[in-house]
């Protein structure tokens, strides 16, 4: 036994001096700069499914419960939340010096910006009421309906067949070009929520037999508009399901209608790992990620390069003199800039986890000593259970906030120098 015990706990106290070492050097390197400027990239808040009950009801034994607004659109708890995120952020950035604490004389100095879909407008209009209450600080995003190619890129139509069958190579080379793969790969928690949908809840006596997830043809094909690539089959399926469980877990619904209730935490984290790999693959993949995060990073690059030099530049959004900016897209978002980038981080007991209302945030920070620039970056998120109860975010109760390491950027204090992450975003364009 010991000749593989004792180098385990050797290596322990050695794991853990290099993690509070990092961790120390990055506490000194924020507290020796002053914040400049900030990038919000927000996924919207707590939503209804995207999908009317009907589709999701031939997968489960029970009918799936009744939501107070239309598919996908941002309920009225799902506001309050963001509304709270926008409150708390208020006092952050009041203590870092970079609004004033109370009052509107910062509201020209904020730009908010969102997807054209009710739930993205309405999550910007619900941060804003919370970061500045009374100041009706506007919401900049196309009419709705309207394809926002920040958020959607699609490709020029003479490219996209070449840029769809690279996709779907890229995927394919990542599964061993057999879909059903990752169906064996993942089969495990496939059956654990087939299971759920099998046996919990009632069936109406007209329903017809459910559909098992393991019926569902593995498929990967090139796909059209903003999808690259479309890979379905039993395990995006049960991505889908499992953040509806999600949902109803965060939008606070009782107990009874949370899957039906047998989905309690604990079952709904594992369960939220089904989620975390279909993402993987559809958004993660580089050359996918980095073809559809393009427009996003470049819009990154060019709003943090006009707040360091205070001139206007073509491109970025807001103002030179802005202190803030808030960009209020979708999950998807998040996770391509995470791949094209390669970036991970574990939050709330789960891995590469983008939960609604969490966010990215760009922080540009200016050394005192010798006031160049640097980038930190972080991820932040309400845990599942401040957002189920609406919990007020205070010091004492804050939500969960990690730094995010930068790949061929990040230095040991985790400070990223500004040119060095304007290079790297210029580097970003799909090949």
């Amino acid at each position: 036994m010991r000749s593989w015990f004792l180098p385990l706990v050797c290596l322990l106290p050695f794991s853990t001096a290099v993690a509070q070492t990092s961790s120390t050097q990055h506490a000194a390197s924020v507290q020796s700069s002053d914040l400049r400027y900030i990038i919000v990239l927000s996924r919207h808040g707590v939503r209804s499914p995207t999908g009317k009950a009907a589709q999701y009801d031939r997968y489960s034994t029970g009918a799936w419960p009744h939501w107070p607004v239309e598919p996908g659109y941002l309920t009225p708890h799902g506001f309050q939340l963001m509304q709270l995120f926008g409150a708390y952020d208020r006092v952050e950035f009041a203590a870092e010096g970079l609004l004033q604490s109370t009052g509107c004389s910062d509201a020209a100095r904020i730009t908010f910006y969102a997807d054209s879909d009710q739930r993205t407008r309405e999550t910007g209009k619900a941060l804003a009421a919370g970061l500045m209450p009374g100041c009706d600080l506007p919401i900049t995003a196309l009419p709705e309906g309207t394809n926002d190619p920040l958020f959607h890129p699609h490709p020029d139509p003479q490219d996209h067949a070449a840029a769809a069958a690279l996709a779907k190579a890229a995927i394919a080379g990542r599964i061993g070009d057999d879909p059903s793969s990752i169906t064996q790969a993942y089969r495990q928690q496939i059956a654990y929520l087939d299971h759920i949908l099998a046996t919990c809840g009632t069936a109406s006596p007209d329903k017809p037999a459910r559909t098992s997830l393991f019926d569902i043809p593995a498929t990967l094909t090139t796909g059209t508009g903003d999808h690259l690539a479309d890979l379905k089959g039993p395990l995006y399926t049960a991505s889908t399901l499992s953040e509806n469980l999600l949902l109803e877990y965060t939008e606070g619904m009782d107990t009874a209608n949370v899957g039906w209730g047998c989905v309690h935490r604990a079952e709904l984290e594992s369960l939220m790992q089904l989620h975390a790999a279909a993402v993987d693959f559809s958004q993660r993949t580089p050359v996918i990620a980095r073809a559809q995060a393009e427009n996003l990073l470049d819009v990154i690059r060019l709003s943090l390069q006009q707040a360091s030099s205070g001139k206007s530049i073509s491109g970025a959004k807001g103002k030179p003199s802005d202190r803030a900016l808030f960009l209020i897209g979708h999950d998807t978002n998040i996770e391509n800039i995470a791949g094209a980038l390669n970036l991970t981080w574990i939050i709330d007991g789960r891995r590469d986890d983008t939960p609604p209302g969490g966010a990215l945030l760009f922080e540009l920070r200016q050394q005192r000593s010798s006031h160049r620039y640097f980038v930190s970056l972080y991820y932040t998120a309400q845990t599942l259970d401040q957002m189920r109860i609406a919990a007020p975010l205070t010091a004492a109760n804050p939500p969960t906030r990690v730094a995010v390491f930068i790949p061929g950027c990040s230095q040991s204090d985790m400070s990223c120098p500004l040119p060095v992450f304007l290079h790297l975003l210029e580097l970003m364009p799909n090949p």
